[in-house]
This record gives C-alpha cells, structure tokens and sequence, in this order.
C-alpha cells in the first residue's frame, strides 16, 4: 500500500528542514551582497569573494587547514583500517574490549577535553605546536570515525570469498589485497572523507593544539567574527559550505555503493 504523506508530515518536514538550512540559505545569499553591511542589502555582487582570494592571511589559513586536512585524513585512513580489521578479523584475542573502547572514546568524549589533553601531551613533550601538532590531534580525532565505518563494512563480508581464494594458491595477504579490498575499498574512501571533513570543520582541537603562524581556517573565522562580523566572512563561510557538501555527497554515494557490492558478494 503507497504511503502518502500527511499534511502533518509535511508541516513537521518543512519546519525541521527550515530550522536546519534557513541559517546557511540566509549566508549564502547574504555572501552576495554588495553592501559593507551583512544586515542591509544592497544589491547582488561577487566582491567579497575577490576580497577572499586577495585576502593573503585567510588564503595562507585555508592553505593550512587543506594541509591538515589531506594529511590526517591520509592518516586516520589507514590507522583505522588497521584497526578495523584486527578487530573484525582477529579471533577474541585477549583486551579486545579494551582496544574497542579506547578505539571508539573519542567518538564520545567532549572535544575540550582531547584537545586539552593533548596540548598537555605536547607541552609535556616539549613540541613546537604547529601543522604537526594539529595533524596529529585530528588524526586521534578521526581515526575512529574511519574505523567505524570500515569495520561496518568487513562485518558485512562473507569470509568465505578469501578462503576461496587461498584454496586456489593466494597466501593470506594476497588473498585480501585481490579479494577484499576492492568490496571495502568504497569505505575506505568514505572513511578518508569522512576524516578530511570533521578535520576541515574543527575549532576547538586544533585552537588547543596549534601555535602562532599556523592558524587554520576556523581559527581565522572565529578570531575574524569576534571584531564584527565582515561580508567577506559570508563568502568564505559559504564556499567551505559547498565544497563540505561535494565531500559528503561523495562520501554518501561510496557508501552506497560499498552497500551494493557487499550485499551482490554476500551467499544466497
């Protein structure tokens, strides 16, 4: 029987839609404005865009963040693949619980308290904090989101196609490289995206764990929109929005499609 959508439905999906995306729909128009001042329009414009791109320090702060970004995300990606599979893979091997929890506490824990806890690391180390500083405190905060969504994969997957595979001459590791990896290789992407995506997004960690000269992106914003808020800000803030949204799209439809050859490899 075809649902249909109550007109109660549709009241409660447009609020909730509305309470979500208004905001960021109100910004991007905004980021077009030709006026000096965000809360008076006056007229459409791309000027605060060209004052973006001859705005050297919030390029050298975007230049950081993409840094970061690629780097850790690169990172987390195979850490958490690592661990991914030891944890799917390995037979109940002694502390196993304890490496899931601390694998998944960062999924829970106050972003506050990493990065303060980091920073005492750091301090404690004697370490110029910097871009190495910052890459790594995102690559802590990443890698369990990408193995969480690589180990999703593996449960998935029937064991069965790399015994196969080793029945018909392939050692354990090649058996995984030519039959696994391809099916999980969609989560694999998802997960470095997923990774490349909080890491661009994140403020408190990286205020925590960065030093001066090496400002990310959202540092910048923030420290910016604490004098006032500039219409060049918009313009930032809306082409961080658009490319976030390519990278999640992306992210999904990997996601989908390591769905579809998962279940295409599972036994009838």
């Amino acid at each position: 029987m075809p649902r249909h959508f109550s007109r109660f439905n549709v009241v409660a999906l447009a609020l909730g839609a509305a309470f979500l995306y208004l905001p960021i729909v109100i910004l991007v128009i905004y980021s077009f404005n030709a006026s000096k001042l965000v809360t008076v329009w006056g007229g459409w414009s791309t000027r605060w865009y060209t004052e973006f791109f001859n705005d050297r320090a919030m390029l050298d702060a975007a230049w950081m963040s993409l840094r970061v970004a690629v780097v850790s995300a690169t990172s987390a990606t195979l850490l958490g693949t690592l661990a991914a599979i030891a944890l799917t893979r390995g037979e109940r091997f002694r502390g196993r619980a304890l490496m899931s929890g601390m694998l998944y506490a960062p999924l829970v824990m106050p972003e506050v308290i990493s990065g303060l806890s980091l920073l005492l690391l750091f301090v404690a180390l004697d370490a110029g904090r910097g871009f190495w500083t910052v890459t790594i405190a995102h690559t802590t905060l990443t890698m369990c989101f990408v193995a969480v969504v690589v180990q999703s994969r593996l449960a998935g997957l029937d064991r069965s196609l790399e015994e196969a595979a080793m029945d018909l001459g392939r050692d354990p590791v090649r058996a995984f490289v030519a039959v696994t990896l391809p099916l999980i290789w969609p989560a694999i992407a998802a997960g470095w995206m997923l990774a490349f995506t909080l890491s661009l997004d994140d403020l408190v960690i990286a205020s925590f764990t960065t030093g001066p000269g090496a400002s990310t992106l959202p540092i910048r914003i923030y420290s910016e929109v604490r004098l006032g808020v500039k219409p060049e800000i918009n313009a930032i803030c809306t082409l961080v929005i658009g490319f976030i949204a390519v990278v999640i799209v992306s992210a999904s439809l990997l996601s989908k499609l390591s769905s579809a050859r998962g279940e295409s490899a599972a036994p009838l």
